[in-house]
């Protein structure tokens, strides 16, 4: 992800070699092969409409507790999907 976009894939079969490229690197696939769970799946696509979201909204809108929000939030922004804000604690937000 050198340059913000997935791997392309490669296919090759009978009638010939080709590249798929994607455009959005948040796609379903390149998300699923991160290994990301649905509720972070749909996190992503919160913040895509949103630009941001919050541990608060997290646990609101997955219906999780605070540890397990933290706990994903945290996994995708140890993959590098998400940034941290500066903010600690109360007013903390992650953006793509």
């Amino acid at each position: 992800m050198q340059f913000g976009i997935p791997k392309p894939k490669y296919f090759y079969d009978m009638s010939g070699f080709w590249v798929k490229f994607s455009k959005d690197v948040f796609d379903m696939d390149y998300l699923k092969s991160l290994g990301l769970n649905e509720r972070q799946i749909q996190a992503i696509k919160f913040v895509k409409v949103n630009g941001k979201i919050t541990n608060s909204e997290y646990q609101a809108n997955y219906g999780v507790a605070r540890n397990t929000a933290t706990r994903d939030l945290a996994e995708m922004v140890g993959k590098g999907i998400l940034k941290s804000s500066e903010t600690k604690g109360a007013g903390s937000y992650y953006e793509l």
